[in-house]
């Protein structure tokens, strides 16, 4: 790591730098080391497009081929961020390089770290073509690699996020089996860790049940339905697994294979926080989640005679009975 140069920005830069900041219209700020300080060499207005005008950085008579300079850049909108551009090219004098190196940290800092969301360390021009920070970025954003104790550190965060949300999960059954309302908690899988995380928890009304869940993600929804059946006012809790049919294979293959498991959990979970409320024993699951309504639920669950507790009855059908096949005719 470099010492730091003591060497600071001067009062006209920082001022040239604030005016250019209100203004909105520079592009670029140029700045050098002179006499002991940091000072404003030049200010380039926007003519184009940020990779556009990146292309003047080509030019000498901004950058020399041999004089290591400072260079801030504005961002094209919505961003308000700069990129600090640090360029000392490999033909600069050692002291100056030395000089440049152990200032950039203060000058940054001086000015404002915050609004610069980006750095280039440039040894050449070429390192400063619209082509190269685009590399530039694809190397920002692709993953570090990780030594042996970071990686413990990493799996260690997983595995707490994890068992947090699972608790999360955990604890919304709970107090969805213990309430008295119209009430649905939505479940979903994170793919890559295969955790189960609390989507949202809601009290809703069973009309607007299809409208709740998710319309192109699969999901597993718990249902506390407080519905009227042959007079007497029950509630009971449904598992929902929902799974429409544009999800991605990868996705439906997921839920498929958790589907079992966390209705059991949930069922566990709900007898113990209530004794009040029962859980369905039939799981209602379904690729359009739009075709969920009341109806519906009274037919999957052979519920003819139930309507919902706080809104008129509906007219619905118990499910019809399997049809035996009839066996082949008789030889004769």
């Amino acid at each position: 790591m470099s010492a730091t140069s003591g060497i600071s920005p001067s009062q006209d830069l920082a001022s040239k730098f604030a005016e250019a900041i209100e203004s909105k219209s520079v592009r670029f700020i140029k700045a050098s080391i002179q006499n002991e300080s940091i000072v404003h060499d030049e200010s380039i207005p926007i003519s184009g497009s940020f990779e556009e005008d990146l292309n003047l950085l080509q030019e000498d008579r901004i950058l020399h081929p041999d004089t290591p300079a400072y260079v801030f850049v504005k961002q094209d909108p919505p961003s308000q961020d700069w990129l600090a551009i640090f360029y000392v090219p490999d033909t600069a004098k050692v002291r100056d390089k030395m000089l440049y190196a152990s200032t950039r940290a203060s000058l940054v800092k001086s000015l404002g770290s915050t609004l610069f969301t980006d750095s280039i360390f440039a040894t050449n021009k070429q390192d400063l073509t619209p082509s190269a920070y685009l590399a530039h970025q694809r190397h920002q954003a692709a993953p570090k690699p990780l030594s042996s104790r970071e990686q413990e550190i990493a799996d260690l965060r997983i595995a707490e996020n994890a068992a947090a949300s699972y608790e999360e999960a955990e604890q919304a059954i709970a107090r969805l089996a213990q309430g008295d309302q119209c009430t649905i908690v939505i479940l979903t899988i994170d793919p890559p860790s295969e955790t189960l995380h609390l989507h949202s928890s809601e009290d809703i009304t069973i009309t607007n049940l299809a409208s709740s869940l998710p319309a192109s993600e699969p999901c597993y929804a718990l249902l506390a339905w407080p519905y009227t059946d042959n007079s007497v006012v029950k509630r009971e809790i449904v598992f929902i697994y929902s799974c429409p049919s544009s999800s991605p294979i990868k996705n439906r293959m997921l839920y498929s294979s958790g589907s079992g498991g966390t209705y059991l959990s949930a069922k566990n979970i709900i007898i113990e926080a209530s004794s009040d409320v029962t859980v369905a024993s039939r799981k209602i699951e379904t690729s359009d989640p739009s075709e969920l309504d009341e109806a519906y639920l009274t037919q999957e669950l052979g519920r003819s005679d139930a309507t919902a507790a706080s809104e008129s009855p509906v007219v619905s059908t118990a499910p019809k009975p399997f049809a035996k096949p009839r066996g082949p005719g008789r030889r004769k």
